[in-house]
């Protein structure tokens, strides 16, 4: 089997590191294995990833940090953390800080494969676009490039948010359901990634907040609609 899609793997549990990393190489994927948090981020900076695998526990930096820091430089490579805790918290906070996807351990090694194609799967398949660039308010919003222009002042938004609005766009002053918003760029419809899209709404309020036309208004228990009061 082949595979050309490099993981970094970053757990400080030598017994668990050696076997997922022989087990990743069995795959088919290339990867690079680091013991603590100051050591993967070191990897990370000094290499291309396709995916980062981020123990949540760790001495000198933990997972959420990586992270953290990881999306202060990157803000497109997937993240799935490991963890020893099952806390919806830690799951929020993962999920928060950027994160794709959170697995407890004790996990299968096939489930985490599984996971990783899927993250994989979602982050390289691209959306049919059909039009790059939307006027919202007093806005001009370009997928392309993911950037929000107001008044000549041009400010830049994530991969996520902008497939968020692109979606809310797409569907302007109709109620686009939040199933649909979490199928389409999260892959999947769960609670954890539910409240995920809770957090990139709010960001996306924040952004757009210069324009008070512009609105986002939560639909209870259905979605959300984006609209414009001229």
């Amino acid at each position: 089997m082949t595979n050309s899609k490099n993981i970094l793997l970053v757990e400080d549990d030598p017994n668990l590191g050696l076997v997922l990393n022989e087990f990743l190489k069995m795959e088919g994927f290339s990867v690079s294995l680091a013991r603590d948090g100051e050591k993967g981020f070191e990897s990370f900076s000094n290499s291309r990833f396709d995916l980062c695998l981020l123990d949540c526990m760790m001495p000198k930096m933990d997972g959420f940090t990586l992270g953290k820091k990881i999306r202060e430089i990157n803000q497109e490579v997937p993240i799935i953390f490991l963890t020893a805790k099952s806390l919806k918290e830690d799951k929020l906070k993962g999920f928060d800080l950027g994160g794709d996807d959170y697995i407890t351990k004790p996990f299968d090694e096939d489930e985490l494969v599984r996971r990783i194609n899927a993250v994989l799967k979602r982050v390289n398949t691209a959306p049919e676009i059909k039009e790059q660039i939307f006027n919202v308010g007093k806005f001009v919003y370009d997928h392309a490039n993911l950037t929000l222009t107001l008044k000549g002042e041009i400010s830049r938004i994530t991969q996520k948010e902008g497939d968020v609005l692109y979606l809310l766009l797409q569907n302007k002053n109709n109620v686009l359901r939040r199933e649909d918003i979490l199928v389409n760029v999260w892959g999947e419809n769960d609670y954890f990634m539910g409240r995920s899209l809770d957090v990139f709404i709010t960001k996306l309020r924040k952004h757009l907040k210069l324009d008070s036309t512009i609105k986002i208004e939560n639909v209870h228990g259905v979605g959300f609609i984006l609209s414009e009061n001229n």
